[in-house]
């Protein structure tokens, strides 16, 4: 069974709080539990965090764990070169994901700095995106 990371990054533990209006009122933990309700050929593991370096070490130590991963690098998307780097430096395959469509909001949202090292990028469709990303990799890694 294929090991695929799920990452998102800070304030997605505020979904279901913040901004309604773009996000929705599911909060982390029911999209986490809508992911596992669609994905049964797969194994899954979720993390989250505000914080820069516990993302790298997440990607860093991914290489090892996992078939590929997912990320949702929240506002890190637009300005961590780190975590750009971090994903490039990786061999596996990661694709990024936002619940809402970036290059539809403000200007300062609309550049991602992670997604040239991603495989591909997916926006604005919820949370069927982690499920389209998920579903990627497996078949990704089935050929």
């Amino acid at each position: 069974m294929k090991k695929i990371l799920i990452i998102n990054g800070p304030n997605l533990n505020m979904l279901g709080i913040r901004k309604r209006e773009l996000y929705g009122n599911e909060n982390l933990e029911d999209i986490n539990n809508f992911i596992k309700s669609q994905v049964h050929d797969a194994e899954l593991t979720f993390f989250q965090s505000n914080s820069e370096d516990e993302i790298i070490d997440q990607i860093h130590a991914a290489m090892k764990l996992y078939d590929g991963a997912v990320i949702n690098p929240g506002a890190f998307t637009h300005y961590s070169y780190a975590i750009a780097d971090a994903i490039e430096a990786v061999d596996i395959p990661v694709v990024e994901v936002h619940i809402t469509n970036i290059h539809a909001r403000e200007e300062h949202r609309r550049k991602s700095v992670t997604a040239p090292y991603c495989a591909g990028q997916i926006s604005g469709l919820g949370k069927f995106g982690y499920i389209l990303a998920i579903n990627w990799l497996l078949i990704l890694n089935t050929n």
